[in-house]
C-alpha cells in the first residue's frame, strides 16, 4: 500500500493560508495590494477587534465581472501573469493568485464588485473555502470585500494572535507604509468609530509624510535628490542592446545626523512601490551613516528604488516581502552613494567635531613635557557666575595637569594662561544656559554622608569590579571626569554614569511601587502616529506605574500631565515618543521586565546630567561613589561604555619607562 498520497484541497488551502495569512495585518496587506493593482484612487480599511472579527476593504478600482469574481477564489488564478516568462518582469504588487483563496480558507468572506462595463454587480459568499452563495446586486463600481471571523476554523492559529492593540498596530503600520508609497492616492483606516489614518491625495512624498507622521518628523528628515545611474551591461553584450540601457533611480527621505534611533524599525524600503525587507539595502544605509552615527544607532529613512522589473526578482517569499536584485552590488553602491550625497549636501556635523584650536592643542600636547607644578591658588571650575577668560589667539596653547596640593581641591587640565581645556563648545540646545551649569547638577547631593541614600543604591562591601577609591582630578570639556587611583588613570563619561545610577534607582522604585512623578505646570499636547497610539493603548498602565500621567484627548492626540521626577519639561514629549517607538515595534516579544527596563533606560537618559555641564568637586566625588555602588557600573543601560581605564603599566609603557 502506498504511503504517499495527495492532500485534499481543503488541507492544501489551509497550508497555503499559513504561508500567506499570518495575522490580520497580512490580510490587510494582500487586499490593499489588490486594490492598488486594480487602479484604485481611494482605499478605505475598516476593522473590528483588530481584524479578528472583521476586516472590510473598499476601493474605487476597476472591479471584476461575474466570471472573474468566481475565478478569483480558485488557487493560482490571477490576471497579472500569463506565462513563466512573466515571473521575471512582474509589474504588479500581487501575482501569485494565492491571496483570496488562502484568506477564504480560514475565514468568512463576502465579495461585492462590479466591472463598470457590466450592467450589474456580483456578490460572492464563501466560508472556510466553500462557496455558499452567488448573486447579482446593484453596485456602483469598484470592489468591497469583508473578511469575518478570521481563523474561525483553525482555533490553534487564532490562539497565536497577540492582543488587539498589538494586532491593530501592525494593521496601522501596513496602511501607513502604503500611504507613504502612494501619496497620490487616498487612504483611510478606521477601527469602529476611531479613525486612525485619513490621508487625502497630495502632490509629493514630503506632503504625505507631513500628513502621516507630522511636521516634527518632517523637520528631522533630509530630502534626497533623485540619483539615477545606468546599470552596467553584462560582459560581451551586443552594441544594439546598449542603446536603451536599464537604470536604477533612488530617492526618498533620510534623517539628519542628530536623529538617532535604537533599532532599525524606522527604516523603510520600497522597491517599485513594493514594501520589502532587504539586508542588502539595510547594509547600504548603515554604510552611508558610518562615522556619522554612533555604533548601534540607526537613522530614519524612507527609500524608494525604481528599476526595470527584469532587474529584481520578487518571487522569493510567499508573502512577497523579500526581493533579490540581479546586480546586487551595483544597487548597494547606488543606494549608499545617494544617501551620502544627501548628508553631504545638508552639511552635517561629524559625531566628534575637531576645530582648529583642538587640533593645534593636541599637537602641542604630544610635545609637552610631563612636568608638575603646585598650584598657588585653588583651581577654579567654570560657572555662569565666573566666566572663563578668553585665551590670546596669537600665543601657542599648552596644557598640563595641575595636581592638587594638601590644602587645595584637585585640579583640572588647564592651558598655560590658566583657562581650562574644553568647555561648552557644543552645548545641548535643549538645556537653557542657566541650567547647563547648575540645573540638574544640583540634584547631586553635596552631603557625602548621604550620597548612597540620594542615589538610591545599597552599599555592598567586597565588590571590586569598580574601584571606590577614585579621586576626581577634574573634567575634560565639562563632559568627562578624569580620576586616578593606585591602578592608573580613569576617564568617566558623566552623562552615562549618572544614567546608570538613575536607571537602577528607577528599577528599584518601580519594583517597590514608589516611582515619583512631577506635575507639569501646563499639560503638553502631542500628536501620535497610528502605531504609536496603538502602543500607547497597550502600555498605558505600565506608563502610569512609571510616573507618567498621559490623558487621551482625541483619536491621535494625548496630553502629558505628569512626568517621572527629574525629567525636564521640555523633554517630556520626546521621552514619551521614544518609549512608544521603542516598545511598539517589539510588543509581541517584550516581557514585562524587558518593557520596564526599556522605560527605565529612557527615563534615566533624559533625567541624567548632560555633557558640557560643569561639576564641582563634591558632585564629581558623589557621582563616582554612587556609580561604584551600582550593579553594573561599566556600561550604561543602552550598552555604551561608562569608563575608560589606563593602567599604570600602560602609562609607563607609553612613556617608555618599561
Amino acid at each position: 500500500m502506498s504511503v504517499i498520497h495527495i492532500l485534499p484541497d481543503a488541507v492544501a488551502n489551509k497550508i497555503a493560508a499559513g504561508e500567506v495569512v499570518e495575522r490580520p495585518a497580512s490580510v490587510v496587506k494582500e487586499l490593499v495590494e489588490n486594490s492598488l493593482d486594480a487602479g484604485a484612487r481611494r482605499v478605505e480599511v475598516a476593522v473590528e477587534a483588530a481584524g479578528k472579527r472583521l476586516i472590510r476593504i473598499e476601493d474605487d478600482g476597476c472591479g471584476m465581472s461575474h466570471d472573474d469574481a468566481l475565478l478569483a477564489f480558485e488557487r493560482h488564478a490571477t490576471s497579472k501573469i500569463r506565462s513563466a516568462e512573466d515571473l521575471f518582469e512582474v509589474t504588479t504588487l500581487g501575482f501569485r493568485g494565492e491571496a483570496l483563496p488562502s484568506i477564504a480558507a480560514v475565514s468568512r468572506v463576502v465579495l461585492e464588485t462590479r466591472d463598470r462595463a457590466e450592467p450589474a454587480g456580483t456578490r460572492v459568499e464563501i466560508a472556510g473555502g466553500k462557496l455558499h452563495d452567488v448573486k447579482e446586486i446593484a453596485w456602483p463600481g469598484g470592489t468591497r470585500i469583508e473578511v469575518r471571523d478570521l481563523f474561525f476554523n483553525t482555533p490553534a492559529r487564532r490562539k497565536f494572535l497577540k492582543s488587539e492593540s498589538t494586532e491593530l498596530g501592525h494593521i496601522a503600520t501596513v496602511c501607513t507604509h502604503y500611504a507613504l508609497a502612494h501619496p497620490d492616492k487616498s487612504f483611510r483606516l478606521a477601527s469602529l468609530s476611531n479613525e486612525l489614518l485619513n490621508a487625502a491625495p497630495v502632490a509629493d512624498l514630503r506632503a504625505r509624510v507631513y500628513q502621516v507622521m507630522g511636521g516634527q518628523t518632517l523637520d528631522q528628515l533630509i530630502e534626497m535628490r533623485p540619483v539615477e545611474r545606468r546599470i552596467p551591461p553584462p560582459a560581451g553584450a551586443e552594441q544594439e542592446e546598449q542603446t536603451a540601457p536599464s537604470r536604477v533611480r533612488v530617492h526618498g527621505l533620510v534623517s539628519r545626523p542628530e536623529v538617532q534611533r535604537l533599532n532599525r524599525n524606522h527604516i523603510y524600503f520600497f522597491v517599485n512601490r513594493r514594501l520589502v525587507r532587504d539586508r542588502l539595502l539595510l547594509h547600504a544605509v548603515t554604510e552611508a551613516y558610518r562615522n556619522v552615527l554612533p555604533a548601534g544607532m540607526f537613522p530614519v529613512a524612507l527609500l524608494f528604488l525604481e528599476l526595470p522589473p527584469a532587474e529584481v526578482d520578487v518571487n522569493v517569499h510567499p508573502a512577497k516581502t523579500e526581493v533579490r536584485f540581479r546586480h546586487s552590488a551595483f544597487v548597494h553602491e547606488v543606494t549608499r552613494d545617494a544617501i551620502r550625497q544627501a548628508l553631504i549636501a545638508s552639511r552635517p556635523v561629524a559625531a566628534f567635531p575637531l576645530g582648529r584650536r583642538h587640533v593645534e592643542a593636541a599637537a602641542v600636547q604630544e610635545e609637552a613635557e610631563a612636568s608638575e607644578r603646585l598650584s598657588e591658588e585653588p583651581p577654579t571650575f567654570g560657572s555662569p557666575q565666573a566666566p572663563r577668560p578668553p585665551a590670546p589667539a596669537e600665543s601657542p596653547r599648552r596644557f598640563q595637569l595641575t595636581p592638587s596640593s594638601p590644602s587645595a581641591r584637585p585640579g583640572i587640565f588647564r592651558f598655560e594662561d590658566g583657562s581650562p581645556v574644553g568647555g561648552a563648545l557644543h552645548p545641548d540646545p535643549r538645556i537653557p544656559p542657566g541650567e547647563r551649569a547648575c540645573g540638574k547638577a544640583t540634584a547631586l547631593a553635596a552631603d557625602q554622608a548621604a550620597f548612597a541614600e540620594a542615589a538610591g543604591v545599597e552599599a555592598r562591601p567586597g565588590r571590586d569590579e569598580f574601584p571606590r577609591d577614585l579621586r576626581a582630578l577634574g573634567q575634560v570639556h565639562d563632559s568627562f571626569i578624569v580620576a586616578t587611583n593606585a591602578e592608573g588613570l580613569w576617564i568617566i563619561d558623566q552623562h552615562v554614569a549618572h544614567e546608570r545610577v538613575l536607571f537602577e534607582r528607577h528599577l528599584r522604585q518601580r519594583q517597590e511601587h514608589q516611582v515619583e512623578g512631577q506635575r507639569l505646570l501646563l499639560p503638553i499636547v502631542t500628536e501620535l502616529r497610528p502605531e504609536q497610539r496603538a502602543a500607547f493603548s497597550e502600555i498605558a498602565e505600565e506608563l502610569q506605574a512609571n510616573g507618567f500621567e498621559v490623558e487621551p484627548l482625541g483619536q491621535r492626540t494625548v496630553a502629558i500631565q505628569t512626568m517621572p521626577a527629574g525629567v525636564p519639561a521640555e523633554e517630556a514629549e520626546q521621552l514619551l515618543v521614544e518609549i512608544l517607538d521603542g516598545a511598539g515595534a517589539e510588543l509581541r516579544t517584550l516581557s514585562l521586565d524587558t518593557l520596564r527596563r526599556k522605560i527605565g533606560a529612557s527615563v534615566a537618559c533624559h533625567a541624567a546630567i548632560k555633557i558640557n555641564m560643569p561639576l564641582d568637586q563634591s558632585k564629581m566625588e558623589w557621582l563616582l561613589r554612587a556609580l561604584a555602588l551600582t550593579q553594573y557600573p561599566m556600561a550604561c543601560p543602552h550598552g555604551r561604555p561608562i569608563v575608560l581605564r589606563y593602567s599604570l603599566k600602560e602609562i609607563q609603557k607609553a612613556f617608555q619607562r618599561i
